[in-house]
C-alpha cells in the first residue's frame, strides 16, 4: 500500500539531556565511578541511563575493562552530536534565564595539572558559558602564587604541600591518589636499591614518595630528578627508574604497580584573586567540576 504524499513521517526516539550529560562525562572521565561524582548520581543509576540509550540506539557505546571504560565506535560517533546537543540546550537555558556571561579571564597552572584537568575544564566551561574566553599560563606553582598575589593573574591552580607554598586548607578542592608506575615487565621495580623517578627536590610528590619508602624500610636511590611528571614518565617507560605520580598521569606503556607501599595523596589548591569579575566566578566553577574532589 503506498504511502499518502503528505503522511508524517515515522517519529523518531528523543534523546533526554541528563542520559546524554551521564555518556559525556563517562566517556570524558573513563569511569562511571568518576562519572557519577561528577553529575550526582551512582554508579548503578548511570548503568541503567546507558543500557536505555544502548537499546534506544541498538549500538552498545561503552566496553568495561579491568580499569577504565572504553568508548566503542558508535560511542565515538554519537560523542560530538552528544556534545553539540548539551552546548545548544545550554545555550537556550541561558538564554532565557542567565544574563550572558562574557569576558576575558586568565588561568595559570602547572603543566601536570593541565594534563590532568585543563581538557575537561574548558569543556565545561565552552558548554555553560560560551562567551568567556581564557588565557591559559602554563608556571610553577610558586610563581603562579605570586601572581595572584601581586593581581595580574585571575585564578591559578596550585599543587599542596610544596616546601616553597603554604596553601590554605579551604583553597584544596582535589586530593590526588599517587601511585607507582612501571611498564608491565618492569626490572627496574625489582631491583634494589630501587631506582626511582621523582619531582624536583621540595615537591609534594617526591615527599609522598620517599615517605612511604622510608616507613616500609625499603632502600632506593634516585635515579631521575624532573620538574614535570612527563620527565618522570619518560624515565619510567625506559625501565630505567620506577616513577610516583599522580594515578590520573599514569598512561601507556606505564601501568600501576601495587608491589610497593601505598604513598599519601596530594592535594590541588585553587586560588584566585579577590573581586573576580563573572567570567573568572565561571571559570573556578568549571575548575571545581574537573577536579572533582577526592578522598584522602
Amino acid at each position: 500500500m503506498e504511502t499518502p504524499p503528505h503522511a508524517p513521517p515515522s517519529r523518531l526516539p528523543t534523546l533526554d539531556s541528563d542520559v546524554l550529560r551521564s555518556f559525556v562525562t563517562i566517556a570524558d572521565t573513563g569511569s562511571f565511578t568518576a562519572a557519577a561524582r561528577e553529575v550526582h548520581r551512582t554508579p548503578a543509576a548511570l548503568s541503567m541511563q546507558i543500557k536505555g540509550l544502548e537499546t534506544t540506539l541498538g549500538q552498545t557505546l561503552f566496553v568495561r575493562g579491568a580499569r577504565r571504560v572504553t568508548v566503542t565506535e558508535h560511542g565515538v560517533r554519537l560523542l560530538p552530536y552528544a556534545r553539540r546537543l548539551l552546548a545548544l540546550n545550554a545555550e537556550a537555558v541561558s538564554a532565557f534565564l542567565d544574563p550572558p556571561v562574557t569576558g576575558a579571564v586568565s588561568l595559570g597552572l602547572p603543566d601536570d595539572l593541565a594534563r590532568i584537568g585543563l581538557t575537561p575544564t574548558l569543556r565545561r566551561l565552552a558548554l555553560s558559558h560560551p562567551g568567556v574566553q581564557v588565557q591559559v599560563i602554563a608556571a610553577g606553582s610558586r610563581g603562579l602564587a605570586a601572581r595572584i598575589d601581586d593581581g595580574t593573574l585571575d585564578v591559578a591552580l596550585v599543587c599542596v604541600g610544596n616546601d616553597d607554598l603554604s596553601v590554605a586548607a579551604g583553597a584544596i578542592i582535589s586530593h590526588e591518589p599517587m601511585v607507582w608506575a612501571a611498564p608491565i615487565d618492569s626490572r627496574a621495580l625489582h631491583a634494589r636499591p630501587l631506582p626511582l623517578a621523582l619531582a624536583h627536590t621540595g615537591c609534594a610528590w617526591r615527599h609522598s614518595a620517599l615517605a612511604a619508602l622510608d616507613a616500609a624500610d625499603i632502600d632506593y636511590r634516585i635515579a631521575y630528578s624532573s620538574e614535570s611528571g612527563t620527565g618522570q614518565s619518560a624515565a619510567a617507560s625506559a625501565d630505567l627508574a620506577v616513577a610516583a605520580l599522580p594515578a590520573r598521569l599514569v598512561a601507556a606503556p606505564l601501568v600501576v604497580r601495587d608491589e610497593l607501599p601505598a604513598m599519601a595523596p596530594t592535594g590541588i589548591g585553587l586560588l584566585a584573586r579577590p573581586a573576580l569579575a563573572s567570567a573568572g566566578q565561571a571559570l573556578v566553577s568549571s575548575l571545581q567540576g574537573a577536579f572533582a574532589t577526592r578522598s584522602p
